[in-house]
């Protein structure tokens, strides 16, 4: 017998009752059974619990193959686990319940063997599942449509039977995946992944072409809700091995951002692969911590491989967090998720750099809140000045700035007194009194930029980047999206910042001195002249006609094509023919022709 087998009875009991004489009979045969005539033993077993109709309920076939696992040799484990799968096929068209039923068993059979020897069937097991659940979410919105032929109870009853049997493939697969090492865990959620429906990309075999859009979200929530069991507990040394480009780029697609759902668990896949020292549980719930070391947060030093992902891959992780702030379903959850990312990304992975990125990101969503381009409810403004709020006061007690500190502070302690809805406690109340409109000019509840350039930039930071405002970079992604165009919220922001940005409007009680007013002289000409520059160029691209920037463009191209020609033919020259020497005018070779008797001929070639 293997790991924890059922206690056995006394000899007394073994004698009268048939049961455990069946039983015992049964384990002694299962033990002596070999790869070959495995099949034998196990295949009777599926007909007489098909025969008598055991799988539903099924604490007859759990209790029997708990025997048939616990009883076979280890290595025989994975042949009755693709014999379970392979029944799973064979029953694919029976009722919600039957399949759940045998789902339940396979779990029970991958509980005992996921630690031992499973063979090939690692993927067999993830991709009949998957396969499982995209037919049951076939049947489900099957019997939606249905719905006028039938009556509205037997219909809703349909649905909840199949929302077990998709409950039990995810468990399956979560209980599986975890339990799986870390560098196959790592191909199953490429693995997963790779299924997920998500836009301008082709899934393998999940094929949403005719789901529709209900039937694509409801793929997308249960592979997502897969995928989240799979990571729970994966601790990467590294965290592009744990995020790499093929897995990171579709699981922030903008295609996974148009549903509240889908995005809160794109950010709870992300919190599980980012916390590698199980901080997440001190940082939930989005508040102002009043004093951040009483976490006792647990960090190391930033590895050089973990600052050349976030060169790579940082801007991808601020754009999916700027615009998840910028959706209007966005509930409390959302927010509080997303403050778990901005502090998990700060923990792990945060150098001076990266430092002064969150920020200038900080900013970029409190100006989301400010300007309103995007027409947000009072709540989701709101709720993003809060945000900003309770990031930068985590983030300036992290660094432990003192000037820092104290800006944040005060704007705090500013803001409830006379604008509590700014802040976390206040705004996520059941109960909270929304303002009519944001006052740009209360600059004193604002989180200013020159202010923080000013703290940091006394302790060392290289705060040059701070002045120029976050705008997310423009992906491939939304030329196809249906969202709206990432371009337009770029140029907006671009001519809004430019014009009028709420610092230009702080009233400036520098002292002036002769040493100032020399450089603004000397400077004055040149910033001028770059602004000039830089708004004809963004002008340009704005309003220009596509066929004369593609005209300049080609214009440019051709140009550089006939230098280069020019300086090819310049350096490499023919070798020296007897014929005649080549001279080279406005770029058209000249070649001077030499009669024959005047030519010189090396010695050897004349006779």
């Amino acid at each position: 017998n293997r790991i924890g087998p059922p206690s056995s009875p006394t000899v007394g009991v073994k004698e009268e009752n048939p049961s455990v004489l069946a039983e015992n009979c049964f384990r002694e045969l299962l033990g002596r059974a070999t790869y070959g005539n495995m099949n034998n033993a196990v295949r009777p077993v599926f007909a007489h619990l098909d025969h008598h109709r055991l799988w539903d309920p099924n604490e007859f076939a759990v209790s029997c193959f708990k025997i048939i696992m616990y009883s076979i040799q280890a290595q025989y484990s994975h042949h009755v686990i693709q014999e379970i799968l392979g029944h799973l096929d064979v029953r694919k068209r029976d009722s919600p319940r039957v399949r759940a039923g045998i789902i339940q068993v396979l779990l029970e059979a991958v509980a005992i063997a996921a630690k031992g020897s499973i063979g090939p069937t690692v993927l067999e097991v993830f991709n009949t599942l998957l396969k499982h659940l995209r037919i049951s979410v076939d049947f489900e919105l099957g019997d939606r449509r249905s719905s006028s032929e039938s009556t509205t109870l037997s219909i809703s009853s349909k649905e909840s039977d199949e929302r077990i049997v998709q409950n039990a493939i995810i468990q399956t697969i979560g209980f599986f995946g975890s339990n799986l090492p870390d560098y196959q865990r790592s191909e199953i959620m490429m693995f997963i992944m790779s299924k997920v429906p998500v836009l301008g990309t082709m899934s393998q075999s999940l094929d949403p072409s005719n789901l529709g859009d209900l039937g694509t979200r409801r793929i997308q929530i249960m592979l997502l809700r897969s995928l989240l069991m799979v990571t729970s507990g994966y601790k990467a040394t590294t965290i592009s091995n744990a995020l790499p480009a093929p897995f990171l780029d579709p699981l922030l697609s903008p295609s996974l951002m148009e549903d509240s759902e889908l995005r809160q668990l794109v950010l709870e896949i992300l919190h599980n692969l980012i916390d590698r020292h199980d901080n997440r549980a001190k940082l939930r719930g989005i508040r102002i911590i009043p004093d951040v070391s009483d976490l006792k947060i647990k960090r190391d030093k930033i590895s050089r491989q973990d600052v050349s992902f976030m060169k790579k891959h940082g801007q991808q992780l601020y754009r999916h967090i700027y615009l998840g702030c910028k959706e209007e379903d966005n509930v409390q959850k959302n927010f509080e998720l997303l403050f778990t990312s901005l502090a998990l990304t700060t923990i792990e992975l945060a150098n001076e750099e990266v430092v002064i990125d969150l920020i200038r990101l900080a900013i970029a969503l409190q100006d989301i809140a400010i300007i309103n381009e995007d027409n947000l409810p009072m709540f989701n403004r709101c709720g993003v000045m809060a945000l900003a709020a309770a990031y930068l006061n985590f983030l300036s007690q992290m660094i432990a700035v003192p000037a820092f500190c104290q800006h944040v502070s005060k704007v705090i302690e500013t803001r409830s007194v006379e604008a509590a809805y700014f802040l976390p406690e206040t705004i996520f109340k059941d109960k909270c009194n929304l303002p009519k409109s944001l006052e740009k000019d209360q600059t004193d509840l604002f989180f200013l930029t020159n202010k923080i350039a000013e703290s940091l930039g006394g302790s060392g930071y290289n705060v040059e980047r701070l002045s120029v405002p976050y705008v997310p970079q423009v992906t491939d992604e939304d030329r196809l999206s249906r969202r709206k165009s990432i371009v337009d919220t770029v140029s907006l922001q671009v001519d809004i910042l430019s014009g009028s940005s709420i610092e230009d409007k702080v009233d400036n009680t520098e002292e002036i001195t002769f040493e100032a007013l020399k450089k603004a002289i000397d400077n004055n000409g040149l910033e001028e002249q770059e602004k000039e520059k830089r708004r004809l160029v963004i002008e340009k691209f704005q309003k220009a006609p596509f066929e004369e920037i593609a005209a300049q463009c080609e214009t440019k191209a051709n140009l550089l094509h006939d230098r280069l020609a020019q300086i090819l033919e310049l350096t490499i020259r023919p070798p020296p023919s007897p014929s005649g020497a080549m001279t080279i005018t406005a770029g058209h070779a000249h070649y001077h022709s030499v009669p024959v008797y005047e030519m010189k001929f090396p010695d050897l070639c004349v006779y």
